[in-house]
C-alpha cells in the first residue's frame, strides 16, 4: 500500500508570491509524482498552456490523508481555490474551460468530440492493456501468461483502432496539438516498451506517421523537461517498489 509522502514542492513559472497568481488568485497545484504517465499528461498540458502551477509531489494510497485529496487515493489531482479535482480527463477539460493559453481542444463540437474519442480510445484500448503488463516489463515482477496473452491481443486491436481513427496530419487529430497527443505520447511510450520487451513487437511499425509523431512529441522542449523530472524521480520510485516485493 502506498502511503502519502510529501517532499518539497516546486513552482513552474513562479510569480511574485509562491502560492498566488497575479491578481490574487490561488495558484494551481498539481498533486502526484513524476513517474506517473497520467500525472505527466496534466503537467505537460500546464506547461504547454503556459500556466503557473505548483507541484505538490506525493504517492497517494488508501489512507485517510490521501482520501482527503483524492476520493480513490489515486493521482493526479489538481488543487484549485475551491478544492480538489481528480481524474485526468476531468482535470484536462477543466483547464480548457477555465484557463488561458493555447487551446488543446477544438472549439467546433464535432472536432472536439473526435479528439475526446481518440483520448478515450487510446486510454481504454492501448494504455490499459499495456498497464496490465507494467509489473513485468518495467519492474521485474512476473505477470501470468494468460494476462500477457490477453494484453498482446488487445494492444494489437488498440493500435488498429488508432490507425483507423488517428489522422497524424501531423498530430493525432489533425493539424493542431491537442489532448489526444498527450494521451498518445504518455500511453504509447509505455505500450511500445511493453510490446518490445514482452512480445518482441514494434507496435507502431504499421503506422509510420504515428511513430514519427511520437519521436517529434518526445522532442518538444516541455516534454523533455517532464522527462528529465521523471528520470530524476525514478531511482526513489524503484527503491520504493523494491521495498514492497
Amino acid at each position: 500500500m502506498m502511503l502519502l509522502v510529501r517532499v518539497p514542492s516546486r513552482i513552474y513559472n513562479s510569480c511574485s508570491q509562491p502560492h498566488t497568481r497575479p491578481g490574487g488568485f490561488a495558484m494551481l497545484k498539481l498533486y502526484g509524482f513524476s513517474v506517473s504517465n497520467y500525472y505527466n499528461m496534466v503537467k505537460l498540458a500546464l506547461l504547454e498552456k503556459g500556466l503557473p502551477f505548483e507541484e505538490v509531489p506525493f504517492y497517494a494510497g488508501q489512507t485517510p490523508e490521501a482520501f482527503a485529496v483524492s476520493p480513490r487515493g489515486k493521482v493526479p489531482v489538481l488543487g484549485v481555490k475551491q478544492g480538489f479535482i481528480n481524474e485526468t480527463s476531468v482535470i484536462l477539460e477543466y483547464l480548457e474551460q477555465t484557463q488561458e493559453g493555447p487551446a488543446l481542444l477544438p472549439a467546433d463540437p464535432f472536432a472536439r468530440a473526435q479528439v475526446l474519442a481518440l483520448c478515450r480510445e487510446i486510454e481504454l484500448y492501448i494504455e490499459l492493456p499495456a498497464r496490465a503488463c507494467f509489473a513485468e516489463a518495467f519492474f521485474g515482477m512476473a505477470v501470468p501468461e494468460a494476462i500477457k496473452e490477453k494484453s498482446r491481443a488487445e494492444l494489437l486491436l488498440g493500435v488498429g483502432t488508432l490507425g483507423r481513427h488517428g489522422k497524424f496530419a501531423p498530430y493525432v487529430a489533425g493539424e493542431s496539438f491537442t489532448l489526444a497527443d498527450l494521451y498518445f505520447m504518455y500511453s504509447l511510450n509505455l505500450a511500445c516498451g511493453v510490446g518490445e520487451k514482452l512480445f518482441g513487437l514494434d507496435l507502431l511499425e504499421p503506422l509510420p506517421k504515428a511513430k514519427a509523431l511520437l519521436a517529434r512529441l518526445n522532442g518538444m522542449p516541455n516534454a523533455q523537461k517532464v522527462e528529465a523530472d521523471r528520470q530524476a524521480a525514478m531511482p526513489a520510485f524503484m527503491a520504493m517498489i523494491a521495498a514492497k516485493k
